[in-house]
């Protein structure tokens, strides 16, 4: 293989990870109201595929341009061209599937109606409903030479572009935004004959329908045209280093950069006109006719993330409540159960509720002097944040370190670190040039005269709305050699450029990149030397080279390798000589996987850490992650057991092979295992056992 062919694109490998999406709501034993869901996820993905992956591409292009560097300007427009390739073949896969679920729908008595499908009388009660709850939501922009549409609209609304005509004149133009942030998109009509009907009728259709009533007595047309577009633009933001603003000011000042950036993708109703399409790609200003595009009926699908269930229960995933940790709840407090041994816990299998009882008992525990924590994404009502609050009420020193840049969570960050500042808690941004990605909290305590520190690790955000869907762990722990690096990391946050060192912690871009190189060369060495080897590995994103190159270099030495994958990997396995004894596969399935892990068998004494960062280059190098290691024989042995289990899943694993054509893991007549229900199973066992937890020195 030349070098090129070493790594495959990581934008076409994020691509074949949202076709896995597309292949769970094709998958008919989903219930059906899931399954639509799975389209909205899949739009949701890629609308952000295009905002941040497509318009890099285009960016880079462009500086080619400028430098006259042809070499990168064919390479770009090559990878453009696939990628326009890839979409276009997956939407026409996406409109089939919804076909197929709208007609699955029907057969539960689930109808989404049209306002031509409308009866007589559900056709007066939607008008009533336009003019009582929706109009008053509405103000037409009227198109003319003075309005520069291209920085009118932003790139989160669905839009219609509507034509008025009269008879020998050239059309009038105007646009609609449909209001769904202030009425439901998805509208349940009156009940009309059996009660097993439901009936559903969308926003969008409810104006297209009324779309006369708008216009009337304001403008003069005989005829009227309405057809849905949405403009996805280009998310990236340059901070003003000029101006002399606090960083919170700049931050606010770069958010409008998105309200006009360059459109990446216009997409249509295949049904507009040509002559309504020209206009309005002349009044976007587009460069591009790739630019453009046609879809079906709905823009903003990831609307139906959220689409009700109003069918039987059986039609969305049964409820997993959610687990109780036994060595939680045999305790009075948080700070005696993480004293007698290290907790993990595995969301959204456990309970967030464990990590909020952590701050809130922490903001009125008359022992805690401190508490220390770093966001990147936070719910919007979050308990987390109003109890670092009561601490401060409760004379308490809070330090939060927030990354104002967490992507399309900037402005509500930068609203959290005024309220938490107003507060009087100590709100710190570190150094603008690094952006703080890892999960940490440090909690310090005085006891017995000694102030003691506990920490939690994590591998994902601090949020509890998303812990209910993202699978993540959380290690607690009173290890004061773990704390007070976790302390020191707080530190370099605040001081990013002085020299410190860590011994315990993978710190990027500290030594996250080192420590992983060392790991590697170790399980190489032991190999050689007869002793038990080999990599398990758990992330979200391998697009990292020298990383991947260290990879090779050990499957080429023999060792064996598994790695899960949820999204890009650029690591291409099982070619001979090089990846052969690599195996990689990819879980998608009701929950989103979403930890970082590593386990390394160390002849026979595994190491394993759980981590904030994926094996990007970014993360490696440019971002400061965390990752800890487990040093309880008793959570190693469970992490991987819960490896295992995922390497054993028979229904939702996808195999990553060269071209990344997402084959399912072969079934044979082995007994089917969808392993988020085996692990969840499995957590259930282990917090149900009959036996205490016995104390720490006889578990080790």
């Amino acid at each position: 293989m030349d070098n090129t062919s070493l790594y495959y694109p990581k934008e076409l490998s994020w691509l074949a990870f949202n076709e896995r999406v597309l292949q769970e709501a094709a998958d008919e034993n989903n219930p059906v109201i899931e399954r639509l869901r799975f389209l909205g996820i899949y739009s949701n993905n890629l609308d952000e595929f295009f905002k941040v992956r497509v318009a890099a591409v285009q960016r880079d292009i462009s500086i080619a341009e400028s430098e006259g560097d042809d070499t990168q300007i064919d390479a770009g427009q090559i990878l453009l061209d696939k990628i326009h390739y890839k979409v276009i073949r997956a939407s026409k896969q996406f409109d089939d599937i919804h076909r197929r679920i709208i007609k699955d729908l029907a057969r539960y008595n689930i109808f989404i109606l049209k306002g031509d499908q409308l009866s007589e009388s559900h056709k007066k009660w939607v008008t009533d409903l336009f003019f009582n709850k929706i109009l008053r939501h509405i103000a037409p922009i009227l198109v003319h030479s003075k309005i520069d549409l291209s920085q009118r609209l932003n790139g989160t609304s669905v839009y219609f572009y509507v034509a008025l005509k009269q008879e020998n004149r050239n059309p009038k133009y105007a646009v609609v935004q449909i209001p769904t942030e202030e009425v439901s998109r998805f509208i349940q009509l009156p009940t009309e004959g059996t009660r097993k009907k439901k009936n559903i009728i969308l926003l969008d259709d409810i104006i297209q329908m009324c779309i006369v009533q708008i216009f009337r007595g304001f403008v003069k047309f005989d005829t009227i045209e309405a057809y849905s577009f949405k403009l996805t633009r280009d998310a990236e933001y340059r901070l003003n280093e000029e101006i002399d603003e606090s960083y919170v000011d700049k931050m606010s000042e770069s958010m409008k950069q998105r309200l006009i950036a360059e459109p990446v993708r216009v997409i249509h109703d295949d049904n507009m006109p040509e002559y309504m399409v020209d206009d309005l790609a002349k009044r976007l200003k587009l460069k591009s006719s790739e630019t453009l595009q046609e879809a079906g009926h709905y823009r903003n699908f990831k609307d139906f993330i959220g689409f009700p269930n109003v069918g039987r229960a059986y039609l969305e995933n049964p409820k997993l409540p959610a687990i109780s940790s036994r060595q939680f709840n045999d305790f009075d407090t948080v700070f005696e159960a993480i004293s007698h041994d290290d907790i993990l816990l595995y969301y959204p299998y456990h309970r967030f509720l464990h990590f909020t009882e952590f701050v809130r008992q922490a903001a009125f525990d008359r022992n805690v002097s401190h508490i220390r924590l770093n966001i990147y994404r936070v719910a919007s009502q979050s308990r987390i944040i109003n109890s670092l609050i009561d601490a401060v009420d409760n004379g308490k020193k809070v330090t939060v370190v927030v990354e104002l840049r967490a992507r399309f969570d900037e402005e509500a960050n930068i609203q959290w670190s005024k309220r938490m500042t107003d507060a009087g808690i100590r709100v710190v941004f570190g150094n603008p040039n690094i952006k703080i990605h890892s999960k940490l909290c440090v909690i310090s305590r005085e006891e017995r005269g000694q102030t003691m520190h506990y920490a939690h690790f994590g591998t994902g955000n601090f949020n509890e709305k998303t812990a209910k869907i993202y699978t993540d762990f959380s290690l607690f722990t009173k290890n004061q050699e773990l704390a007070q690096e976790a302390l020191d990391v707080f530190d370099f946050i605040i001081n990013p450029y002085r020299n410190v060192k860590f011994k315990h912690l993978q710190v990027s871009p500290v030594n996250s990149r080192l420590k992983i190189q060392s790991f590697i060369r170790t399980e190489i060495q032991n190999l050689n030397q007869n002793l038990p080897s080999g990599i398990t590995l758990k992330i979200n994103n391998l697009v990292d080279k020298e990383l991947i190159d260290d990879l090779y270099r050990a499957s080429q030495a023999g060792v064996n390798i598994r790695i899960i994958v949820r999204g890009m990997c650029s690591l291409i396995p099982g070619v001979k000589d090089l990846s052969e004894n690599i195996t990689i596969i990819s879980i998608v399935d009701r929950f989103l996987e979403h930890p970082r892990v590593m386990l390394f068998e160390n002849g026979g004494d595994k190491r394993v850490f759980i981590s904030s960062a994926d094996w990007m280059t970014r993360n490696m190098d440019n971002r400061i992650e965390v990752g800890a290691p487990i040093y309880s024989p008793r959570l190693i042995a469970q992490i991987s057991e819960l490896l295992d289990l995922q390497f054993k899943d028979t229904l939702k694993a996808r195999i990553i092979n060269q071209e990344q054509t997402n084959p399912y893991v072969k079934r044979g007549n082995k007994r089917h295992l969808r392993s988020q229900l085996a692990t969840y199973d499995y957590l259930k066992a282990i917090e149900k056992a009959e036996f205490r937890i016995p104390p720490k020195d006889s578990a080790e």
